[in-house]
């Protein structure tokens, strides 16, 4: 009984020492060769760190849409910004050019494109509020009165949208000071 107890004992330590020894895996090398492919190393990466901000006080936006388009490649790659308006990506090959989108609830849209030239960059935009838009129902009849039929702004207006009181006639007239503002002997 003894010698039957032994030789199970001897056949399943055996056994699980086969199954163990196909199970093991080879090393990646081992594998690759066996299949008959050559390894690959992964192209350089650049970690990009976005920063999106407000253009009137410089403080951080939250949730901004980040969006990463790689030119002529399909589909994009998007993050969210955090609390301190960042989002960083490291998965961008180097060398590669993106368009980047920044999409922000109240804010106008960004967008501006990118050589990835370096390993680390660092890029930071400033938005801005949205622009006040043509209304349909605002009074636009002093772009088309009867004595500008161009259509284009007279010079007064325009000086006016410039932030300027009247415009200067001439280089000479703007120079020159009126008998009013000359000093006194």
């Amino acid at each position: 009984m003894p010698y039957r107890a032994f030789s199970r004992i001897a056949m399943l330590v055996t056994t699980c020492a086969l199954v163990a020894g196909l199970a093991l895996p080879a090393s990646a090398g081992e594998q690759h060769e066996r299949r008959g492919r050559k390894y690959k190393p992964s192209p350089p990466v650049t970690s990009l760190q976005v920063t999106v901000l407000r253009r009137d006080d410089n403080k951080p936006i939250v949730s901004a849409a980040v969006i990463f388009h790689l030119v002529g490649d399909k589909g994009n790659m998007e993050m969210k910004s955090d609390e301190d308006g960042k989002s960083e990506i490291d998965v961008l090959p180097t060398g590669s050019h993106i368009v980047l989108q920044i999409i922000a609830h109240g804010y106008q849209t960004y967008g501006g494109e990118y050589v990835l030239d370096k390993p680390k960059m660092a890029i930071k935009v400033r938005l801005n509020r949205p622009g006040k838009q043509y209304s349909i129902y605002d009074n636009h009849a002093q772009a088309s009165s009867p004595d500008n039929a161009s259509g284009k702004p007279r010079a007064d207006e325009a000086a006016k949208d410039a932030g300027q009181d009247k415009p200067a006639e001439s280089a000479q007239e703007e120079g020159s000071q009126s008998s009013a503002d000359q000093p006194r002997q």
